[in-house]
């Protein structure tokens, strides 16, 4: 058992997973959380309607098979993957203005990674034979170079300079873009993108699955990871806000809530980036810290919930749309119950932002009857805006390491996590990454 005491300022992924790691190893921990809830952005809200509550998670979110630390991890929890998410082998199916896909890209699942994405574009509908042709032949390429690249670009003039025509940026490497990175594909890191691929399109064939929540997220991560860390003799504070945060002539780190003043040995900051500034007062060494971090740029993520009738169906659970505000639908009574109810998902900055809530819905509900006429008027709707939901992911992005020059003190978040875009995966792996450099002294 170590007799180092670590805080954690932050009960998002990152936070829970740094304590969750560091308690698995002996370590007493306390965790602070301003909120009165865990889990960050990946968590649930309740919503009342004609005095009606309806659960509601804070955004739709989708993970992929290759997401093997939140994977892990959640396993670790207890959590059941059968119960909590259904595994879907990676499919794109987009639609305009009618019920007719206008492309369709299913993996082969009984080929091994990357032949699966291979073939399935070979077969995929909606693209003439050189578009499949040069779709085959880029994949074939990047698979040869490690899905690396010698100088990071924006991913469309990346895409360009390969020989991607329009309609396949479009259909194929646009929907995968903004579903990864949540930047517009015109500014986004191509080397971050080819990351994510390279992960999804290597190893076992499992890791380009999507994997999407059954229950809601407070049930997936914040309770189960709660729950661990203090089966493991961890502390958690919610409602805590740290005031304070400073290093004492000894070398301990006093941590200031409301009146009191707690003593530990090492701290883990794992809040937003936006929040860097009051914690890091204390410490002149880490101002170029505050310079990388305040330049970030943000990108929102709107979720447009519209109830139907209870007896209401889409075709599929999971729908993609082009040409349209909304980019995908996924159909919550057949994914878990709460019939006739439909999450619209807008990625990324755009028109949408421009428009007023109901406005929004509005405009989704009639793009959703476009290509499906039987969808009657919704019953309610609900938005739900997260205006800075993800850093922007540009190219040569200065990000912040999670070792910082302060002794014993770290950083966790996905915007640490250099190698891949804001997800709950780079959060995880940020806060297992302090935990581990942690524990090596």
């Amino acid at each position: 058992m170590s007799k180092a005491h670590v805080a954690i300022i932050g009960g998002g992924c990152a936070g829970l997973s740094a304590a969750a790691t560091l308690t698995e190893r002996g370590y007493a921990v306390t965790l602070f959380e301003a909120s009165p809830h865990l889990g960050g952005r990946a968590r649930t809200v309740l919503v009342e309607n004609n005095s009606l509550m309806y659960v509601l998670d804070n955004g739709q979110h989708i993970l992929l098979g290759a997401y093997r630390e939140t994977l892990d991890l959640l396993n670790k929890a207890g959590v059941d993957e059968a119960e909590a998410f259904l595994r879907l082998p990676l499919k794109i199916n987009l639609h305009s203005v009618s019920n007719t896909p206008d492309f369709l890209l299913k993996s082969e699942s009984l080929l091994p990674a990357p032949l699966n994405l291979l073939f399935g574009l070979f077969g995929c509908e909606g693209l003439s034979f050189s578009e499949r042709a040069a779709a085959i032949k880029l994949m074939a390429q990047l698979k040869m170079n490690g899905y690396q690249i010698a100088t990071d670009t924006a991913l469309e003039a990346f895409l360009i300079s390969k020989n991607q025509n329009a309609k396949l940026i479009e259909v194929l490497w646009e929907p995968l873009c903004l579903a990864a990175l949540n930047t517009p594909i015109a500014v986004a890191s191509a080397r971050i993108f080819l990351n994510v691929l390279r992960d999804s399109f290597t190893g076992n064939k499992k890791n380009s699955d999507f994997l999407i929540p059954k229950l809601d997220l407070s049930k997936i991560i914040a309770n189960p990871l709660s729950q661990y860390i203090q089966a493991k003799g961890g502390t958690i504070k919610l409602d805590s806000r740290v005031r304070k945060l400073r290093m004492e002539n000894d070398g301990q780190y006093t941590v200031t809530i409301g009146d009191e003043h707690l003593a530990f040995s090492h701290v883990i900051i794992a809040t937003p980036p936006s929040r860097l500034n009051n914690l890091l007062t204390a410490f002149p060494k880490l101002q170029n810290t505050l310079v990388v971090t305040e330049s970030f740029g943000y990108q929102p993520i709107f979720t447009i919930y519209l109830q139907y009738p209870a007896d209401i169906k889409l075709p599929n659970i999971m729908t993609g749309f082009t040409k349209n505000i909304s980019q995908w639908a996924f159909d919550k009574g057949q994914l878990c119950g709460q019939k006739g109810l439909v999450a619209v998902v807008v990625s990324a900055s755009g028109v949408h932002q421009q428009l007023s809530h109901e406005e929004l819905a509005l405009k989704v509900a009639n793009e959703l009857h476009q290509v499906f006429p039987h969808l009657p008027k919704p019953l309610w709707n609900k938005v739900i805006a997260e205006k800075r939901a993800t850093f922007s992911c540009v190219p040569n992005l200065a990000r912040p390491s999670n070792k910082t020059v302060q002794p014993n003190l770290f950083l966790a978040g996905d915007y640490t996590y250099a190698d891949y875009p804001s997800t709950i995966e780079g959060a995880i792996r940020s806060g297992i990454a302090c935990a581990n450099l942690i524990a090596s002294g």
